[in-house]
């Protein structure tokens, strides 16, 4: 071998080495994003307390985030194209490091919401360059399947993973480390990021940014998602729940006529047009609606019908992110042979499976044999879906639209996640009282109804999946050689070296 072929052997090894250090880095900030929706759920009471909160306003501890965070996304996925996701990326970093000390350190209710307002609209610039940035520095086939494994795992197991890291700060430190602690890991990821990213080029603007369709958009996205929130609390039939979701819905359609004719669109129609990347976004908004069943009222079930604390509430989920880790790993390894299709519709089944086995749960069970296998086969379900979402979103994006393209795969999963909450709290409640309605005279009334209410909801989600599974079975196409033929769209962003 010349010493030429040992310099380029080199440089490829420490090229390949760098692009895990990167891994790390973008994982760690997904890991933010994702916990920031959970993470402050078992400490609301305690800052509700201490910062004076009443009970009418404290859901906007929750309802800022995600309010904000799901209008900006396409925004700042296309902000991510046209500005570089690297240079993007670190904005993001920098502002959800400062957001997170505002509210963590806030003195009143005002300034928690502005705080949690401010991470949600960081957390729209993070999230898509992150996933950008990921789809375009692994390109070769085998190590994309494992990087989208490990950020699917993150994606997928940070929900729980949040309830448990708020459980423990609350319990042993304080309500204001489940905020404050993101300020030290974004900087160190700031750092992570200058030293393994290098800068990309941005895409050639040929026109402006598109504003009537950004403003029709975002206004949209705020109004479906606070109109499921209001759901939850309001009734589907209140004149709030039915003018924000007709509002939202009008708008998004303006959008769609908007970026049809635009010469310079903020979403190609293309994205989800192509008929894999629509089925891919549609499980993306289907799944999370199953998931929040099992999440929602499990939560329920172990604080107030189990009596856990926050702390053990929150350990007991922890089978499902370690679930959800090794089904991911074992996806990576498997998808560039099968491709995602047949791995995505057993992963949706074993959802199904899992929520029917929660569905049985009644008075007097426990955790070991009623909940614990069921959340391991959800668990397992999981990893496939998530790592096939991502990739086949991503699949055949053209470099230049892969921030807005995981935007929308954020702004599914956001919407789905608001829909699942609204729609199974409901539901829930409506079946608890029927119950006490029709069994006046049972035994432990109160906490049998309870029961009852959240195998309704487990029935419901089990639906979900089972529909995601119809849609990943039609629309979900695509193949193992086209997944690899897939590569040759994305221009690969290099890492320092």
């Amino acid at each position: 071998m010349t010493s030429t072929e040992l310099e380029t052997k080199h440089v490829d090894s420490q090229q390949s080495s760098m692009r895990w250090w990167a891994l790390v880095v973008l994982s760690a900030a997904q890991l933010m994003v994702v916990l920031d929706a959970t993470v402050i759920t078992i400490a609301l009471p305690y800052a509700q307390r201490d910062l004076g909160i009443s009970d009418g306003d404290k859901q906007w501890a929750l309802t800022a985030y995600t309010l904000i965070f799901g209008g900006l996304l396409l925004l700042g996925g296309r902000m991510a194209d046209y500005l570089g996701r690297r240079r993007i990326f670190l904005v993001g970093l920098v502002g959800f490091a400062a957001a997170s000390a505002l509210a963590g350190l806030a003195q009143t209710g005002p300034q928690l919401f502005l705080g949690r307002g401010l991470q949600g609209a960081f957390a729209a610039l993070l999230a898509p360059a992150a996933l950008s940035l990921l789809s375009v520095i692994f390109t070769d086939v085998q190590e994309r399947a494992r990087a989208f494994a490990v950020f699917a795992g993150i994606t997928a197991g940070g929900i729980a993973f949040g309830l448990i890291v708020g459980g423990a700060l609350t319990e042993f430190a304080s309500w204001r480390w489940t905020l404050l602690m993101n300020t030290p890991i974004a900087l160190i990821a700031v750092v992570g990021a200058v030293a393994v990213i290098a800068r990309d080029i941005p895409v050639p603007r040929t026109g402006g940014y598109d504003l009537p369709g950004a403003v029709t958009v975002t206004f949209g996205l705020v109004a479906i998602v606070y109109g499921f929130s209001r759901a939850a609390e309001h009734g589907w039939l209140a004149g709030s729940t039915l003018g924000l979701l007709g509002a939202g819905f009008a708008l998004l359609i303006a959008f769609v006529a908007i970026e049809a004719r635009s010469a310079n669109p903020l979403l190609p129609l293309r994205i989800p047009g192509e008929i894999n990347r629509g089925g891919a976004l549609l499980a993306a908004l289907l799944i999370p609606i199953a998931m929040f069943a099992m999440f929602l009222f499990l939560s329920f079930y172990y604080q107030n019908t189990l009596g856990y604390s926050p702390l053990k509430a929150g350990i007991a989920f922890l089978p499902f992110p370690v679930g959800i880790g090794i089904a991911a790993a074992v996806t990576s390894s498997l998808m560039p042979k099968f491709g995602p299709r047949p791995l995505m519709v057993v992963g949706a089944l074993l959802g199904v499976v899992g929520l029917l086995w929660l569905a049985q749960l009644s008075y007097g069970d426990g955790y070991a044999f009623s909940v614990l296998p069921a959340q391991l086969v959800m668990a397992l379900g999981m990893g496939p879906l998530f790592v096939g979402m991502q990739a086949v979103a991503l699949h055949q994006v053209d470099a230049e639209d892969s921030g807005v393209a995981s935007a929308l795969l954020n702004a599914a999963q956001q919407v789905g996640g608001a829909v699942g909450t609204a729609l199974l709290t409901t539901l829930s409640v409506q079946a608890a009282k029927n119950y006490v309605t029709d069994n006046p005279a049972v035994d432990h009334l109160v906490e049998r109804a309870s029961i009852y209410s959240y195998d309704v909801a487990f029935y419901i989600g089990a639906g979900f999946f089972l529909a995601a599974a119809v849609v990943i079975a039609v629309m979900i196409r695509d193949k193992p050689e086209n997944l690899i033929e897939g590569d040759e769209h994305a221009a690969a962003i290099p890492v320092a070296v």
